[in-house]
């Protein structure tokens, strides 16, 4: 193998700021996300997962169709299907219509 490996990738270090990570939580990572796999205490590394399919919380609004481009709205801690400034964070893996809390997403696609 190659010297230069390090890994699949699949799998993150993250260091949360002054505020805990919950397991399962968003992340933002410059113009990308992760979901923390366990608890990140604050100012402490855990792992975050960068891919796979995960249930994600999204704007009620929004009627989100399967393969539509969803974009990670860090001040309201949910996708949405609005680009604006925000980063994509993926593509919805199923639909998941008007008055749904959340979102299928396959992250970082």
């Amino acid at each position: 193998m190659a010297k230069n490996y390090v890994s699949e990738g699949d799998v993150l270090d993250y260091t949360a700021g002054a505020t805990a990570v919950a397991s399962g939580s968003v992340v933002a990572m410059g113009k990308r996300i992760g979901v923390a796999l366990a608890d990140i205490p604050p100012n402490s590394t855990g792992s975050v997962a960068v891919t796979g399919v995960w249930t994600v919380a999204k704007l009620p609004a929004d009627d989100v169709a399967q393969g539509e481009l969803l974009y990670w709205d860090a001040a309201n801690a949910r996708l949405t299907e609005t680009a604006g400034a925000l980063a994509v964070a993926g593509y919805a893996a199923a639909a998941a219509g008007a008055g749904a809390t959340s979102v299928r997403i396959k992250i970082n696609a």
